[in-house]
């Protein structure tokens, strides 16, 4: 099934993302987490590329074991930082030799000490879902920023970035994460004016740690509320206390998106079927699977 059809359903819909293993070592783990995962019964599990494309083989893998044996729909993550054309195509081959449907196209991470781009690599994201779309009935999904891009110097500058992306044949969006849901609401406002009508999931991180919480903000220019900051400050040294708070403000920010009427959300749940067991738990009677 495609993502875009699962989004005309006016009912609530929860997914989650997995990650591959950085070695082939931690492969059965991160198998266990996400059969945990499936069973919850999302809407889809997306797998990420992993860092440098290093893991686009397991991407593959874990994508087509959620598909075709979980009977889960999954979505598999697609970069260009770090590989040419050429092997971006070999993974589009195999997608559709599994026959996976959705593909979440990116730009990704520039590597550290690399020279970006070279001539056989895509410069931008929207030059490989170009190429997705014109290689394969896909279901092409992509990312959108409601802080702005930490790149792009201007907001005004990062949506006609978007919406040339969008034109490009994207069939619905996945927000960067945000713990302030006015920062969406605003955001949402602002590209919808601007004609870009396709389907917004917004993209939920339960912070569970705050080491956590400071990397993100330092990849991704989160700002943090107060309210949040507050929890950091008061349970994070605490783990677990820190996991309960982080997965309660997470359920918040859920509850009051589906609240004004957005019904598709996207969890970070970073292969931990234990916390997004306890998110589906905590919304076990506004979300039906």
């Amino acid at each position: 099934m495609k993502i875009k059809d699962i989004l005309r359903d006016e009912e609530p819909h929860i997914s989650f993302e997995v990650f591959p293993p950085k070695t082939d070592a931690g492969y059965e783990s991160v198998l266990s987490a996400t059969e945990k995962i499936a069973a919850l019964k999302p809407s889809f599990i997306s797998v990420t590329y992993g860092a440098g494309g290093g893991t686009s083989k397991n991407t593959v893998n874990i994508a087509s074991h959620i598909q075709n044996d979980l009977g889960v729909v999954s979505l598999a993550h697609l970069t260009c930082a770090s590989s040419t054309k050429e092997e971006v195509h070999q993974v589009i081959e195999k997608l559709k030799e599994k026959g996976i449907e959705n593909v979440l196209g990116l730009r990704g991470d520039i590597p550290d000490d690399v020279q970006f781009p070279v001539s056989n690599q895509y410069k931008y994201a929207f030059e490989l879902i170009r190429d997705i779309k014109s290689q394969g009935d896909f279901c092409v999904g992509a990312a959108c920023y409601p802080e702005g891009h930490v790149e792009t110097e201007h907001k005004k500058d990062d949506i006609e970035n978007l919406k040339n992306k969008v034109e490009c044949g994207v069939d619905f969006l996945t927000t960067q994460m945000f713990f302030d849901n006015n920062i969406l609401y605003n955001f949402l406002y602002r590209i919808r004016e601007k004609g870009i009508t396709v389907p917004v999931l917004p993209g939920i991180m339960p912070v569970t740690n705050s080491k956590q919480m400071k990397r993100i903000c330092s990849l991704s220019g989160t700002a943090l509320p107060e309210r949040f900051r507050a929890i950091v400050d008061r349970f994070g040294d605490d783990p677990k206390a820190m996991q309960q708070a982080g997965i309660a403000y997470a359920t918040d920010q859920i509850i009051d998106l589906i609240a004004n009427g957005i019904n598709n959300i996207h969890i970070y749940s970073m292969n931990k079927p234990e916390v997004a067991g306890a998110i589906m738990k905590n919304l076990s009677d506004i979300v039906k699977v």
